[in-house]
């Protein structure tokens, strides 16, 4: 008979089934709707490529190393692993060749294929390589689930039973707690929680709260009583940041990933870098060298030779083959030495089961942006762990789920979520330093039932502070359309929506504030300024205004627009928020998800704006609520004041 925990892991496993369906149906129907210039500006199509180099590697099967000859250096998101597909775009009735990604630099790539030759059509050039669905990630995800589900009298049968409530977490009693200079005392009882936990602990950092500086910290006093631990987050962008963070405290940190995915900041922690740096690896590049010149000379033979030249040429594959095996295990040397000196070891969950990583087990594990990541990316970090720590804020994005099947809700709470539910597990940090009380306490007192507080520093900080002023001197203004006719449309190919009329609005509100800011300050320091939209359509608008028209080019600022995604964990001196809704309806769609607006309006450090039509947006109580908030703090205004601006 199947164990409560046991049946709760075959519903997520169920569940993740119809994701893995979802998620296939749409990359699908992507590469059908979408043509070869779009899908190389997104990083999923290398064109055109040539073929440089071609072996044998072990088990007869072919590596080939591809390299792109246009659009060199810009971003992309193949890496090691990864399944491809080399296709020809001058003979459509050419069968691609599907392979495997054994490693990406630059603009190269090598390919492990499983064909015995190459066909003809390769030599005809105008290929390319197309990045295929990752079954890898969910490869892993089934398999931690089934690890998870078999667990029995383990280390991770009885974390799996504290994460689930079934048992009491303990923590060890700590006469003399740590004290860390700069960090308040909510940030050092999560700091302490960290250290103290046998099993579980968890930071819950709302906005501004300072999370990643006390997890930094968290980590530094962890080592001085263990050798290493591993560090994970669900997005690069995450596990760059903890890298640039922990590097900065004099940790010695390795980022292990996908060189195109890690930012330019902290490549030189990454473990290519390290490698490539490494006062062995001119040996690894001599043994390559020799093994292609091996290559190079029984490539001369042609298919019509004798018995002699044809031993020849197996003899000079052969010096060749004991060159690469030498330069691989030389390179597995450099590897284990840089992962061993490494006190924190830094991936993504999928990374971490990276073929060095598979087997490697910690007595710390960190999940940063734990509240982002599904339950079984959680899981397949945790069945590496004697204890785990999780950071993150469960209101804020949750993680994507594409399936909309009733099924696949299990997965849409994660073990984040689970874990905070039990208050011994949790410490809440409760100082914010980023953005002005008034933009701070509409999401307090929704979300986090008035436990936040401003620290001093930000509390009454706006851009200037003078209240003849019409735009700088107050932190929040809510700009109602209501009754203006500004309706939004869906674009039929992208199926997202825009508000042309809200774009210009907010646009010319943004630049009467931009002038009034340059008139009346010195202007030497940049502004940072974001524009939000919860829909691509109109942030694609909002860009093409802007590129058109250049409003803002005589302003001193660093603009970003973005949709809410874009935004988590960053933050601006000025946000512009463009709702788009409006329609007879009242239909809001997923503005609904009050997670999303929570990170939208918590990005802004001095000045918060906010545009919609309070006609359609308040038919949900988060946005009445917001509406007469705004009424509540004199934040509020009608669109029909600027009609003119």
């Amino acid at each position: 008979m199947p164990s409560p925990q046991q049946l709760y892991i075959t519903q997520v496993t169920q569940a993740l089934k119809h994701e893995y369906d979802a998620d296939l149906k749409q990359h699908e129907a992507y590469f059908k709707r979408n043509n070869l210039n779009h899908r190389k500006e997104q990083g999923v199509t290398w064109y055109p490529i040539v073929i440089t180099n071609e072996e044998v590697g072990t088990g007869d099967y072919i590596i080939v190393e591809l390299e792109r000859t246009q659009a060199l250096n810009t971003s992309h998101q193949f890496g090691g692993g990864k399944m491809v597909s080399i296709f020809s775009q001058a003979d459509t009735e050419a069968k691609p060749i599907k392979g495997t990604v054994k490693s990406v630099i630059h603009n190269r790539m090598r390919v492990a294929l499983t064909i015995d030759d190459l066909p003809d059509w390769c030599k005809r050039g105008q290929m390319g390589v197309n990045l295929l669905f990752d079954e890898s990630s969910y490869k892993e995800m089934f398999a931690a689930l089934d690890l998870v589900y078999k667990a029995d009298n383990n280390r991770l049968a009885e974390l799996r039973d504290v994460i689930f409530g079934l048992n009491q977490p303990t923590f060890k009693i700590n006469d003399y707690p740590i004290q860390v200079t700069n960090l308040n005392t909510s940030q050092n009882a999560a700091v302490n929680s960290c250290i103290n936990a046998n099993d579980v602990a968890i930071i819950h950092g709302p906005p501004g709260t300072g999370k990643t500086t006390t997890i930094v910290q968290a980590i530094r006093h962890i080592l001085h009583n263990e050798k290493q631990l591993m560090v994970c987050c669900p997005s690069n962008t995450g596990v760059d940041l903890l890298v640039e963070k922990l590097a900065e405290q004099g940790v010695r940190v390795l980022r292990m990933g996908n060189p195109a995915r890690i930012s330019e900041e902290v490549l030189s922690n990454s473990l290519d870098y390290k490698v490539s740096r490494h006062q062995n690896f001119k040996d690894i590049k001599g043994l390559r060298k020799t093994a292609d010149e091996y290559k190079r000379m029984a490539q001369k033979y042609k298919r019509n030779f004798g018995r002699e030249e044809r031993e020849q040429k197996h003899l000079l594959f052969v010096e060749a083959r004991k060159c690469q095996t030498e330069a691989e295990l030389l390179e597995d040397f450099i590897v284990n030495d840089e992962l061993s000196k490494a006190q924190v070891i830094a991936c993504t969950p999928v990374g971490s089961m990276h073929r060095l990583l598979r087997k490697k087990t910690f007595n710390t594990v960190v999940i940063d942006e734990a509240a982002q990541a599904l339950e079984p990316m959680c899981w397949m970090v945790i069945a590496k762990a004697n204890r785990v720590l999780m950071a993150g804020d469960h209101l804020q994005l949750p993680p994507t789920v594409k399936s909309t099947d009733s099924a696949v809700k299990i997965l849409k709470e994660t073990l984040f979520e689970k874990c905070i539910q039990q208050p011994q597990l949790s410490t809440l940090l409760d100082t914010q330093y980023r953005m002005h009380q008034d933009i701070m306490q509409f999401s307090n007192e929704q979300l986090y039932n008035n436990m936040l507080k401003a620290d001093v520093t930000v509390k009454t900080t706006v851009l200037i502070p003078n209240d003849n002023l019409i735009y700088c001197h107050t932190p929040l203004s809510y700009i109602d359309t209501a009754g203006c006719g500004y309706e939004d449309a869906i674009n039929k190919e992208s199926l997202s929506l825009a508000n042309r009329d809200e774009a210009h609005l907010l646009i010319n509100y943004l630049s009467k504030l931009l002038e009034e800011y340059t008139a009346h300050t010195a202007n030497e320091n940049v502004l940072t300024v974001g524009i939000i939209s919860p829909y691509k359509e109109q942030v694609n608008l909002l860009q093409t205004i802007i590129d058109e028209g250049k409003p803002f080019a005589n302003y001193n600022i660093k603009l970003t627009v973005k949709t809410i995604d874009g935004f988590q964990g960053q933050e601006r001196d000025i946000i512009a928020i463009s709702l788009v809704r409006s329609n007879s309806e009242g239909e809001i769609g997923f503005l609904a998800d009050i997670r999303r607006m929570n990170v939208a309006m918590t990005r802004a450090k001095q000045k918060l704006i906010v545009i919609g039509d309070s006609a359609t947006i308040a038919n949900h109580k988060f946005y009445n609520d917001f509406v007469e908030y705004t009424q509540r703090v004199n934040a509020y205004d009608s669109a029909w004041n600027y009609m003119e601006v």
